[in-house]
């Protein structure tokens, strides 16, 4: 099975990635597993001031900051994984990536960095569910 890990770096991450590590009956060795996080874009008026190389080491750099330390975790409990990263509205490119790369399932926390928008469900993850077709596991 192919499934994309979306992760920001927030608590529900980690405690997505508890879940996850803890069920290898669900997702073990066997999978093809891809983290992914999606890097808020530039204002215009910056990516023009800064230009296009330096806003591109700065969404790397962003990205690798929340990637770097989960890939660690899940490398410590022996797993193959991918990286990647987008820049957007997370929910939209979430959904667009489990889309076009074809994934069976996308995990991720029920909120984010934003959780006070909404106390049931996150808002990315609230648009996750409503732009994408990819069956979708929520850790709380």
């Amino acid at each position: 099975m192919k499934i994309l890990l979306a992760v920001d770096g927030s608590s529900y991450s980690k405690k997505m990635l508890a879940y996850f590590t803890t069920h290898p009956e669900l997702f073990g060795a066997h999978n093809e597993f891809t983290v992914f996080t999606v890097v808020l874009p530039l204002p215009p008026r910056a990516r023009a001031a800064v230009g296009a190389d330096v806003a591109q080491a700065y969404y790397d750099d962003e990205s690798d900051k929340v990637t770097a330390p989960i890939v660690a975790f899940l490398e410590r409990h022996h797993m193959t994984l991918k990286v990647e990263h987008a820049v957007g509205h997370p929910g939209e490119a979430i959904a667009n990536t489990a889309e076009t790369g074809q994934y069976d399932l996308v995990v991720m926390g029920s909120h984010g960095h934003g959780a006070l928008g909404n106390l049931v469900m996150g808002s990315v993850a609230t648009r996750v569910l409503a732009h994408c077709n990819v069956p979708v596991l929520l850790v709380r």
